[in-house]
Order: structure tokens, then sequence, then C-alpha cells
């Protein structure tokens, strides 16, 4: 008897840094106990086109399950649908303060509702610099719910030779914390 697929649902938002999304669908389209179930949003289509030329058909054929943003009756709008959790990747600061104040006005935001109610893990890839006091209120206030809130900050300590590195080990700590582990580089600890 297998194992069922764990489901993991992936948001989309309209902030740069479309590349970490993409790249994490590709590394699990390898994992083979890992279902994805995609949402992006409007603004998220514009911007993956901006940044890496893609189309929307070519982003939802990296998902294993792909739903509309508008719909709110998609079965990740329930707590009765079992997931691993949910990443948000990049995150805009509009969809991060719509989380923070419980607005579930899109698929997205509510199914990080969901996600943040049923105790399962949130985690917010939010893309913005500087901050202002509002997107660090916003902050706080989704990791008081028990998200986490995981700004894309690229490591050097492993001395990567590529964009691509780097991303790769922004997207495999990510999966980490979902509780998926990818083969990656990790700290082996000083020498």
């Amino acid at each position: 008897m297998t194992q069922p697929a764990r489901r993991l649902v992936v948001g989309v938002t309209g902030a740069t840094g479309s590349l970490y999304a993409i790249r994490l669908l590709q590394i699990l389209r390898d994992v083979p106990d890992v279902e994805t179930h995609l949402v992006v949003s409007a603004a998220g289509v514009l911007n993956i086109k901006h940044e890496l030329d893609m189309s929307r058909a070519q982003v939802q054929a990296l998902a294993d399950r792909v739903y509309s943003v508008r719909d709110i009756g998609a079965p990740l709008a329930s707590g009765a649908f079992p997931t691993a959790g949910m990443v948000i990747l990049p995150c805009s600061m509009r969809t991060l303060a719509a989380v923070a104040h419980g607005l579930s006005d899109n698929l997205i935001t509510r199914a990080a509702d969901v996600t943040l109610k049923e105790r399962r893990r949130l985690v917010m890839m939010v893309r913005e610099t500087p901050y202002n006091l509002a997107h660090l209120r916003n902050m706080t206030a989704v990791t008081e719910m028990g998200g986490v809130v995981f700004p894309p900050l690229p490591a050097f300590y492993f001395r990567p030779a590529s964009i691509q590195e780097m991303v790769d080990h922004t997207v495999f700590r990510v999966l980490e914390m979902l509780g998926i582990h990818v083969p990656g580089p990790t700290w082996e600890g000083s020498a």
C-alpha cells in the first residue's frame, strides 16, 4: 500500500522574486511524495512574465494541481483539506497585510488563513526593502499567529558560484521548514 502524497499549497503573488517559486516547483517535480497545489495572483502572473518571460501555462505545467485565485470554493479554502503546509513565494506586502489581518479576499489569503487556523506551517517569503512600520507590524502579527516570515536573503558561506545556487539554497531552506528534505548545501560548521 502506497503512502498518500503530502499536499503543499504554493501561493505566488506580485512581488519580485518569481524565480524562487519556479525553482521550488521544479525541485518538487522530482519529489514523489509531495503534491503541489498552485495559486498565482494576477500580479504574480505579470511578474513571472516580466522577470522570467514565462507564460501562465508554462508555470501551471510545473504544478500537480492549479486553482484560480478567485476560486474561494476550492478545496484549499477548507480546513478539511489536509495539507503539509503552505508557502507564499514571493509574498507581496499586500498579501502579508491581508494575512496579518485575516482578510480572506482571494484563494491565496484564504488558504493562508486556513493554514494558520489549522496550526499548519505557513512560510511567507516577503519581498520588500526597506521595511516600513506597517510591514514590520504585519510580520509580527503573522509570526504571533504561528506563521514564518522568511525573506529570501542569500547565504554566502557556501561560496555560491551562481545566482541559481543562491536561489536553490534558499528554496532548500524553505522546504526544510516545511518538513520536505531535498539534497542541497548545508552549513557543516567552520573547520
